[in-house]
């Protein structure tokens, strides 16, 4: 029997350390192919990235006003993406959430991930909220007029890619240097900055403890049980991971939004 039929009620996360942005493309597509096989159950991929900024489907060149040389002059890379959405930043510090998953309804999905992110975010003393209601460009969680999570996915045959990103304590500075998730006036946040993080040293918030709560939040809000896996069980190592995105073909931006393709 295969893994995706004995494990229906399971969902399965893998926590994969800090991994550059292509390396992290070349894994969702490798285990978005052995998902769509029926090889793998749904499976959420956990991560950080190294300082980057990626370009959703949606993305012009008025999102990044001080011209790329400036941003990789600071260290950042700047990448274009399948997903939805326009401009966002990654670093160290922020949890990355790449769910795997066969799904039948997109804004169902949305919604129940946002629902999970506020969940977690809850048992941190955050209260937070959606305003998908106020248009295309507000999706992701907010924390008052402050977003402390963005959301971005792509469907393809059924299957998703890409994910959401919660601010733990990762620098927020280099979100003003672009105009982030489309808005112009957006106040970026952190769990470091909104609330004591009291499971960390010192007061402190601690990723690593994020980290379980949001896994166990997404868990419940899709009525799956838990398993953690190793990167090995899917597959991949980091070797593996270099090799795929050596192979992988460039991803470049397109103007226009697509149906399967669903914002920031």
């Amino acid at each position: 029997m295969r893994d995706a039929d004995r494990s229906f009620n399971e969902l399965w996360v893998c926590h994969l350390g800090v991994v550059p942005y292509v390396d992290g493309l070349a894994i969702q597509e490798h285990v978005r192919s052995r998902r769509q096989a029926g090889e793998l159950p749904d499976t959420l991929l956990l991560l950080e990235h190294p300082p980057v900024y990626t370009r959703g489907r949606r993305s012009g060149a008025d999102d990044l006003p001080l011209g790329e040389d400036f941003y990789r002059a600071k260290g950042i890379e700047v990448l274009d993406t399948d997903r939805g959405g326009r401009v966002t930043y990654h670093s160290p510090g922020q949890l990355v959430g790449y769910p795997i998953m066969a799904i039948h309804d997109v804004h169902s999905y949305l919604r129940t991930m946002e629902g999970a992110i506020i969940a977690a975010l809850a048992e941190e003393g955050i209260q937070a909220r959606s305003r998908h209601e106020e248009g295309i460009d507000y999706t992701g969680v907010w924390t008052d007029e402050r977003k402390i999570a963005s959301i971005g996915v792509h469907v393809s045959r059924g299957v998703t890619t890409h994910g959401f990103a919660v601010n733990v304590h990762n620098e927020l500075e280099p979100f003003s240097w672009v105009v982030a998730c489309g808005l112009p006036a957006v106040g970026m946040t952190s769990v470091a900055r909104e609330s004591a993080g009291a499971c960390g040293p010192s007061g402190a918030p601690s990723l690593v403890c994020f980290r379980r709560r949001m896994a166990y939040s997404f868990c419940e809000a899709h009525g799956r049980r838990q398993r953690l896996v190793t990167a090995r069980r899917l597959g991949i190592d980091t070797a593996r991971a270099a090799g795929l995105a050596a192979e992988r073909a460039p991803i470049r931006a397109v103007p226009s939004l697509r149906p399967e393709a669903v914002p920031v």
